[in-house]
C-alpha cells in the first residue's frame, strides 16, 4: 500500500491478480460445494450446503489475506537485506547482486549503465524507515478478504433463494460457468488477445471438467 506518483494508492492486486483470485475461488468453491454431497449422500438439506459454500468462501479468503500479509513481509525484509548488502559491497560485486534481481525480460534489455545508475541511486536512498507490517498492510489484507469473499459469492446466492439443495446446487453449478467465463473474458482482454471470448470459453470448460468429475463421484 504505497503512495504512487500522483498521491494516489496502488490497487491491492493488479488485474492479473484480481481475476486468477476469481478464478480460482470460484473453482474451489464449486468443487467443494459439489463434493459435499459424497459425504452426505440421501440427504436433502441445504443449510448444510449453504455454510458449506459460505465456509469454503470466507476461508479461501483468510488465506489470501494471510498469504499477502507474509508475501510483503518477505518481500520487504529480502530488499531490506539485499540494500545492506549491496551498500557493503564493492562496485563489482553490487552491479552482479543488482542484475541478478531483475526479471528475464527486464535483464535483457538492461545494459551496464543503467544498473550503475541504480547502484548510484540505491546508495543514495535513505535506510528504509517501514518495512514491518503496518495498518495500511493490514487493511489491505482484509480488502483482499472481502474481493475474494465477494468475488465467489454468487456461488452461495442460488443456497439462499431455495430450500431445495438439489435445484440449488444446479443453478450454483450454472452461475459458476457463467462467473468462470467472465473472468476469463476479462484475463483476455487484459491481456490484449484478439478474442478474449475464447478464453472465456476455455476457462467455463474446465470448470465443467471439474463439476463434471465431481458428479462422477457422486457430487
Amino acid at each position: 500500500m504505497e503512495n504512487t506518483a500522483n498521491g494516489g494508492r496502488k490497487p491491492l492486486l493488479d488485474p492479473v491478480d484480481r481475476i486468477s483470485e476469481a478464478l480460482f475461488g470460484l473453482i474451489m468453491a464449486v468443487t467443494i460445494v459439489g463434493s459435499l454431497s459424497v459425504a452426505s449422500a440421501g440427504k436433502n438439506d441445504v443449510r448444510t450446503v449453504l455454510v458449506a459454500a459460505l465456509g469454503c468462501n470466507l476461508a479461501w479468503g483468510m488465506v489470501d489475506a494471510v498469504m499477502y500479509l507474509l508475501r510483503t513481509f518477505v518481500e520487504r525484509t529480502r530488499n531490506r537485506v539485499l540494500g545492506r548488502r549491496i551498500a557493503g559491497a564493492d562496485v563489482a560485486a553490487a552491479r552482479a547482486m543488482i542484475a541478478g534481481t531483475l526479471p528475464e525480460h527486464v535483464a535483457a534489455i538492461t545494459g551496464p549503465d543503467e544498473i550503475e545508475g541504480m547502484r548510484r541511486r540505491l546508495l543514495a536512498l535513505p535506510p528504509p524507515d517501514k518495512w514491518r507490517l503496518g495498518r495500511g498492510d493490514f487493511l489491505a489484507a482484509f480488502g483482499i478478504f472481502l474481493f475474494v469473499v465477494i468475488a465467489t459469492f454468487p456461488v452461495v446466492v442460488p443456497f439462499l433463494l431455495t430450500d431445495d439443495a438439489a435445484r440449488a446446487m444446479n443453478v450454483s453449478r450454472l452461475v459458476t460457468l457463467a462467473s468462470l467465463f467472465l473472468a476469463g473474458f476479462a484475463l483476455g482482454r487484459h491481456a490484449g488477445v484478439a478474442h478474449p471470448a475464447r478464453l472465456g470459453v476455455f476457462a467455463a470448460l474446465f470448470g465443467a471438467v471439474l463439476i463434471g468429475a465431481v458428479m462422477a463421484l457422486g457430487g
